[in-house]
């Protein structure tokens, strides 16, 4: 999986498609990712002694086949690829050519 925590993406198809936002978790084993602000599903929180009952809005996880990693400096969409740099495997923006990290 070529999208990695942290990294900045947009939503290609489906509801939230257009949005962008920040990788807050990546389940690779799954293949999907926590976009922060996309698929926002509601959950009815029981009550308890300590808490009182309520409906939390919190995000779900989302195909990672459904995101494409955002390039910030030429505002668009862009496709992962892999070099080696120094000896380092390091992630290349397919468009600019550019070190992602």
């Amino acid at each position: 999986m070529r999208i990695k925590k942290d990294d900045t993406v947009i939503v290609l198809t489906g509801k939230d498609k257009g949005k962008t936002g920040k990788v807050l978790k990546a389940m690779p084993k799954d293949g999907k990712v926590i976009v922060e602000g996309v698929n926002i599903q509601t959950k009815h929180q029981k009550q308890t002694q300590k808490e009182a009952a309520e409906i939390k809005h919190q995000e779900g996880p989302i195909d990672v086949s459904n995101v494409m990693y955002y390039d910030a400096k030429t505002k668009a969409p862009t496709r992962i690829g892999y070099k080696v740099e120094n000896g380092k495997k390091v992630r290349v923006s397919k468009k600019t050519g550019a070190v992602i990290d």
